[in-house]
């Protein structure tokens, strides 16, 4: 007597059924190439510690602020010396977001004594700034470097002698520095010429117009934010990509980078809306930029480094 299938039995094949089609689905979308390489690329980022990296470069972009305030104060107290009342009421546009009056009356007075003390306090905050700085480059190059090397063990002779390593931070930060000037000015007068061309020739009612407007301001600011990181990819790591892994890779993070702003401007007016986020939501939200700047920028670089390995090659000294 032959005994019949139960219907826990059928239950149970059918599911083994579901699984290995559901197993043979998951496995021919992994094996698709840009699937296939995000997936290579996420595996580098966390197993070579990129939010670790990530928190503390965000650490680093955060302190180092401070010393570039004590300048920008010092800067605007030796500019606006002679016009006492445009200090004041700039002082008074510093302070009228913080609803905490403990808080705004701290913030008022260190910036009128860091203004009253001009001098000291922008030489100070430079040679400070100048440093963290530097420091803030080789933390950026380190851990663009753990995420670009062949291992994650960093060799001993890949370690140059501290003071050349200082020098090439100082490079490296001079290009950075000037990188991000020049993308910025590009978007601003890019976005003021089309403005003015738009005013001169009568079109702004032209509703059709708009989206071509925003479409091209918005593809400048991606080809700004190219120039910034084609520069960190190219100086940084201690090897030479292949050159369209590194033009591809540049993109993803222009693009990425291009988000991450659009995303902010919608958060920020969001925490500022609460009493609790006037006053700490802009520090909140600088540090999420910070850190979500470098979670792309090594997650990038990442996906650079995991891109048609075999033709990375190490710099060599005829290079």
């Amino acid at each position: 007597m032959i005994d019949k299938p139960t219907s826990s039995d059928e239950k149970t094949t059918l599911m083994a059924k579901v699984m290995k089609v559901v197993t043979f689905v998951v496995d021919k979308i992994k094996a698709f190439p840009p699937i296939d390489h995000f997936i290579r690329a996420a595996d580098r980022f966390n197993d070579r510690l990129g939010s670790q990296f990530g928190a503390a470069i965000t650490y680093f972009s955060f302190l180092s602020l401070i010393p570039i305030l004590m300048v920008l104060f010092a800067a605007a107290g030796f500019i606006l010396a002679s016009n006492a009342s445009l200090l004041n009421s700039i002082i008074d546009k510093i302070v009228a977001g913080v609803t905490d009056p403990s808080l705004a009356t701290t913030l008022k007075n260190t910036v009128n004594i860091a203004i009253s003390q001009r001098t000291t306090v922008g030489l100070s905050g430079l040679a400070i700034a100048l440093y963290s700085g530097v420091s803030w480059m080789g933390n950026l190059r380190e851990a663009i470097r753990a995420q670009t090397r062949d291992v994650w063990e960093r060799k001993p002779e890949d370690k140059d002698h501290f003071l050349l390593q200082y020098l090439k931070d100082f490079v490296g930060l001079t290009g950075l520095v000037a990188a991000l000037i020049f993308t910025v000015v590009l978007t601003s007068v890019a976005g003021s010429a089309q403005a003015t061309i738009v005013h001169a020739l009568g079109l702004e009612d032209i509703t059709w117009l708009r989206p071509v407007l925003t479409a091209t301001a918005l593809t400048i600011s991606i080809c700004a934010n190219y120039l910034m990181f084609l520069w960190i990819f190219w100086m940084l790591p201690k090897r030479r990509f292949n050159r369209w892994a590194l033009m591809k890779g540049t993109l993803l993070a222009a693009v990425g980078f291009e988000a991450i702003k659009f995303a902010m401007t919608f958060m920020l007016p969001k925490l500022a809306s609460s009493p609790s986020g006037a006053a700490f939501g802009s520090i909140i939200g600088l540090m999420a930029f910070f850190y979500f700047f470098a979670r792309l920028t090594l997650f990038c670089a990442a996906w650079i480094a995991t891109a048609n390995e075999h033709r990375i090659t190490p710099i060599t000294d005829e290079e």
